[in-house]
């Protein structure tokens, strides 16, 4: 007696999720998943996971919708199941979407982490974090460094950002800057992959990532993944290193999936130990220690460095600060703000007033985040608008707090001053012998 398949709908944010369809339901008959939905990323409905990625069950490809229309679509399609797909939201945002659906008639599913990542045949080192924002860019240059310097050929692998063209996307490899051109790349993306790349690390990023994965082990002696959005891991870790922020003491025990990866950790880094409170390091250090005792932890700052200081001295200055980390990373301020205070900004101009277009936007969508402004660059429109409104702030000078120099993206028609940071642990254990113990038992 024959079955039918569970009508399914895959909530997500153009990453996890189609992960989540890869390992399990791409090729599976049980189930026919119906939609795709969208949220966290402008600009992502309205497109289709292309039947190149989807497989022979889905000729047509899946479309992707906005999750506000969660209800209208398990009725219309007379769904059965909704899984949830994406990463660094509060659990009463969860539970609020389980709420939805179980109220629409569907059930609420959540995949296991072991039940979705990859396994390699090469060693890997994960690096996520409880939030982002948390430092977990620097805390993986700061590993492939040091596996480099113990004469090992590293092949990091980055947390999708998948923004174009889904099917173009399969596979992407980073060797040189000309790269990011030729992939097209976001200015969130360019981000990420533009540090490895002047570090001499090849990146990986993509859609299909059994599809990396076996490319990038061609190449590598080890696999460094590069986790994002505080999302767990794609493949399964040998070693897996989690950094946790004193600044949202709590988010690490309240968001999803920060106390799962919490719990998986091996190692936990508690960065940014020079800027928050000492009382806010010792309730971080505890609630660790309350869900994950066995972890090594490690303390950690992350030192800025900049250039021209004389031109933030006694000055109105924007600051910029990374995208993501403003809006649903929720930070209140960065590497720029930091770099504005220590330098004796006279003060802070507030873009808001000027912005314009999409940047427009994102601060109706995320109100809190105040005087800075976001590096927002998932479109050419947006990044029209992020210089359009970066040269309407009457200011003397621009702090740059990405990890890229934004000169190369917009032109800024004022001085600019870039900030620059890295990890840089304090005591032991640090990387260094935690990664050397490590490295002993690959051979």
């Amino acid at each position: 007696m024959s079955t039918a398949p569970i009508r399914t709908v895959i909530v997500g944010a153009a990453g996890r999720d189609f992960h989540n369809f890869n390992m399990l339901y791409r090729d599976n008959a049980a189930y026919t998943v119906v939609v795709f939905t969208a949220a966290q990323i402008p600009d992502i409905a309205g497109r289709k996971y292309p039947a190149a990625l989807a497989g022979k069950l889905y000729p047509n490809g899946i479309p992707i919708v906005e999750e506000k229309d969660l209800e209208a679509l398990i009725a219309k399609h007379r769904v059965e199941e909704v899984v949830f797909s994406y990463s660094d939201v509060t659990y009463r945002h969860v539970m609020s979407i389980g709420s939805r659906v179980t109220a629409a008639g569907a059930h609420f599913k959540m995949l296991s982490a072991p039940g979705t990542m990859l396994k390699s045949k090469k060693p890997v080192i994960s690096v996520c974090a409880v939030r982002t924002g948390s430092g977990k860019s620097q805390t993986t240059r700061r590993v492939s460094k040091l596996l480099q310097g113990m004469g090992l050929k590293v092949a990091a692998v980055r947390h999708p950002m998948p923004y174009g063209d889904l099917e173009k996307q399969k596979v992407q490899r980073f060797a040189a800057v000309a790269d990011l051109k030729k992939h097209r790349c976001t200015i969130e993306e360019m981000e990420e992959y533009e540090p490895h790349i002047a570090s001499g690390t090849i990146i990986y990023a993509g859609v299909d990532y059994a599809a990396i994965l076996a490319q990038a082990e061609k190449e590598a002696d080890i696999i460094l993944w590069d986790g994002g959005n505080n999302d767990l891991p794609f493949f399964a870790p040998d070693l897996h290193i989690v950094v946790a922020d004193p600044l949202r003491v709590g988010n690490e025990l309240n968001y999803f999936p920060s106390e799962a990866n919490l719990r998986l950790a091996d190692v936990v880094i508690i960065n940014k130990i020079d800027s928050a409170a000492p009382e806010a390091v010792t309730a971080l250090r505890e609630n660790v220690r309350s869900v994950n005792p066995r972890a090594l932890i490690v303390d950690a700052a992350s030192p800025i460095a900049i250039e021209h200081s004389e031109r933030i001295a006694g000055k109105r200055v924007l600051v910029i600060e990374d995208g993501p980390t403003l809006t649903h990373g929720e930070m209140k301020f960065g590497a720029g703000t930091v770099a504005a205070q220590k330098y004796g900004a006279a003060a802070l101009v507030d873009p808001r007033p000027y912005v314009t277009g999409e940047m427009k936007k994102t601060y109706e969508t995320y109100p809190k985040i105040g005087v800075l402004l976001p590096a927002m660059g998932y479109s050419d429109r947006q990044v029209k608008d992020l210089e359009a409104t970066i040269n309407r702030v009457p200011c003397d000078a621009v702090v740059i707090g990405t990890p890229i120099d934004l000169n190369r993206v917009v032109k800024i028609k004022k001085p600019t001053v870039r900030v620059t940071y890295d990890l840089q642990e304090i005591g032991e254990p640090g990387l260094q012998s935690i990664l050397a113990s490590f490295v002993k038992t690959m051979k």
